[in-house]
């Protein structure tokens, strides 16, 4: 199956609504020092987006949620702290689920700012981590917009 056909495959609002979110993903990865260009591909089924050019950040990954016809989600890799950091960072702005995913309602307006921040953290999650590792503090910048 292609990028576009899973697309396709989902419900009309959800298909909106997640293809909004890709246009989010690409635009802070192409703001944000240090991500390069991501590659877009299918994961476990699910649509994602990984730094492999530049190995700056963790998997992203959108699909429907399995728990009600009218959300979807946006999920990270489960040995991560991202889902416990934008949760101390955002507390009620966003509904989680564990240390997996960020849920939306296809009813209901997404913090863009916040979400802005996730991704940007998610996508730099590996020169985050290094540079702490190494003592120094490199925090996320991005060229604009």
């Amino acid at each position: 199956m292609t990028i576009a056909a899973k697309f396709d495959n989902y419900p009309a609002g959800i298909k909106t609504k997640l293809l909004s979110l890709r246009e989010l993903i690409l635009e802070v990865a192409a703001t944000t020092e240090g991500v390069g260009e991501l590659e877009e591909t299918l994961k476990w089924g699910q649509i994602s987006y990984l730094t492999s050019q530049t190995g700056s950040g963790s998997l992203i990954r959108l699909d429907q949620h399995r728990s009600a016809p009218t959300e979807y989600a946006m999920y990270f890799h489960c040995q991560t702290t991202l889902v416990d950091t934008f949760r101390e960072m955002f507390g009620q702005q966003f509904r989680y689920e564990g240390n997996r995913c960020l849920i939306f309602d296809v009813r209901k307006t997404i913090p863009a700012k916040a979400l802005r921040q996730c991704i940007q953290l998610a996508l730099t999650y590996h020169l985050t981590r290094k540079a702490a590792k190494s003592g120094v503090r490199r925090p996320a910048r991005t060229t604009g917009r």
